[in-house]
């Protein structure tokens, strides 16, 4: 994608797609941020999680997930990727 810009509304939504890709993310909760350098990208992303769902492990598979799908789509240098967890949903309902 050589002198080819993808605009950060657009790369913003690859990374709330990939992450809600992960098992145990209820969705997102904000609007995903994304700030670049000239060697490298910033994420920063806010969850809901899934009732019960590890944050520790989830957030670290979202990580991953955002990091390797942004490098891969966009031929992109993920400096970090920062996940807020910022709810958790409700439990299941009892029957």
């Amino acid at each position: 994608m050589e002198g080819q810009t993808i605009s950060p509304e657009v790369l913003a939504r690859y990374a709330g797609d990939a992450a809600c890709e992960v098992a145990g993310v209820a969705g997102l909760a904000e609007a995903v941020e994304i700030s670049s350098s000239i060697d490298s990208t910033a994420v920063t992303i806010h969850l809901e999680l899934e009732w019960g769902s590890p944050a520790e492990d989830v957030a670290r598979k979202v990580q991953t997930r955002v990091a390797e799908y942004l490098e891969r789509m966009a031929n992109l240098t993920v400096g970090s990727v920062d996940v807020v967890i910022d709810g958790v949903g409700a439990p299941p309902a009892k029957q």
